[in-house]
C-alpha cells in the first residue's frame, strides 16, 4: 500500500525547483556515463536547476575521466551567470580534475577545458560513485 501511495504522489505532483538566492552557497554536482552528461545546481540541499546533454558520436569515444571533465565543463558553462565571481562547491564522483591539473603536456581539448575551469573559484569534494 505504501508503494502505491508513493507512486501516486510521484505521478501527481510535479517536482519543484527552488529560486536561487545570491547570498547562499551554491553546490554543483555532476556525473557522466556513456549515454550522456548531467548536473544539478543546488542550494541548501534543494535543486535550483538541472542540465543534461546526450553524447554525440565523437564524445561517446571519450574515456571515463574525459567524460567526467566534459560534464563539469558543461555545467560550469550552463550556470556561469550563477557561479562566476563567487566561491562554490563542486561535487563529482571522478577525480579526473586532479589528473588535469597534474599534466605537464595537455592536448588541445584538455587545455581548453582547463582554461574554462580556471575562471571559477571552487572547492572540490569527491563523492563515491557506484
Amino acid at each position: 500500500m505504501a508503494s502505491f501511495e508513493q507512486l501516486e504522489k510521484l505521478l501527481t505532483h510535479a517536482p519543484m525547483l527552488e529560486i536561487a538566492d545570491p547570498n547562499k552557497e551554491f553546490v554543483v554536482c555532476t556525473n557522466a556515463c556513456k549515454g550522456g552528461l548531467g548536473g544539478f545546481l543546488i542550494q541548501d540541499g534543494k535543486v535550483i536547476c538541472y542540465e543534461s546533454q546526450r553524447l554525440n558520436e565523437h564524445k561517446k569515444n571519450y574515456m571515463t575521466p574525459d567524460l567526467e571533465l566534459a560534464a563539469i565543463v558543461h555545467a560550469l558553462k550552463m550556470w556561469r551567470h550563477y557561479l562566476l565571481g563567487r566561491r562554490f562547491v563542486l561535487m563529482s564522483d571522478n577525480n579526473g580534475l586532479w589528473y588535469l591539473y597534474d599534466q605537464l603536456n595537455l592536448n588541445g581539448r584538455h587545455a581548453q577545458w582547463l582554461a574554462t575551469i580556471n575562471e571559477f573559484e571552487f572547492e572540490i569534494r569527491y563523492i563515491k560513485g557506484k
